[in-house]
């Protein structure tokens, strides 16, 4: 079901779904609501599922200034706290899974657990492929602009403003490091494809750093790993999210 929430003045598109423990998914950057389809249901058997498009994603309208994972952890928790949902467990994929790891930093009341899925946490964990994506905004807008077209709100000539604004945060380093990694108290599943955007030595590293963390490296999949093994993944998730 689509439904807006005002999260300080911000008109934010988001779904919900099934019902039980609150959990989020954070989609990735310059994705939508509807990347999230292959995972929804299975969840949604379990949790209360919330799938919030973020600023400048999906139906929710771009905020002057650039995109910065900061401003998007704080969105996040805005929304939370606008919805009355105290905490949650945070999926997050691509970009979603450094603001779930930023809210976890910054509000950690809100997290119950992470699940953070093919994503570098510092510049050095990108894989080579990666750092020539980013580099190549002809290709990225042939990626993104049609279903920005389809569902954006500030209509089809905002677009390369947003890609300008994604092209500064892919090219920017999150720099969440080991030491900002190990002060988040949440227990955290660290997912990832073997084919992936992040090296599988950056993860390793990554949950070691967590204090409360497992490692899970899904081969024959690339950075679509969701899609591409939805019932795998859809299997880790609510395996780690139901610990027996």
């Amino acid at each position: 079901m689509g439904l807006y929430a005002d999260v300080a003045g911000l008109r934010t598109y988001y779904e919900r779904h099934g019902s039980g423990e609150p959990l989020l998914l954070l989609h990735g950057g310059g994705c939508s609501a509807g990347s999230w389809e292959p995972q929804i249901a299975a969840l949604a058997e379990r949790f209360e599922v919330y799938v919030p498009e973020r600023r400048a994603h999906g139906r929710t309208p771009d905020v002057d200034g650039p995109l910065t994972y900061e401003a998007m952890a704080g969105d996040t928790a805005g929304f939370m706290d606008a919805l009355g949902i105290g905490s949650a467990h945070l999926v997050g994929w691509s970009d979603g899974a450094v603001v779930a790891a930023v809210v976890a930093l910054r509000r950690p009341e809100l997290a119950r657990r992470l699940v953070l899925i093919g994503q570098y946490f510092t510049a050095d964990g990108q894989r080579p492929e990666a750092r020539r994506l980013f580099a190549m905004p002809e290709v990225l807008a042939a990626m993104f602009r049609a279903p920005y077209e389809q569902l954006s709100p500030d209509g089809p000539e905002h677009f390369p403003v947003v890609l300008e604004k994604l092209l500064g945060l892919w090219q920017s380093d999150p720099g969440l490091g080991p030491e900002s990694l190990a002060r988040i108290t949440a227990p955290a599943l660290v997912m990832q494809g073997d084919d992936d955007l992040v090296t599988v030595e950056h993860s390793a590293a990554v949950a070691a750093a967590l204090p409360d963390a497992q490692l899970a490296v899904v081969p024959g999949t690339t950075h679509s790993l969701p899609a591409e093994k939805p019932e795998l993944v859809n299997r880790l998730i609510l395996d780690f999210l139901t610990p027996s």
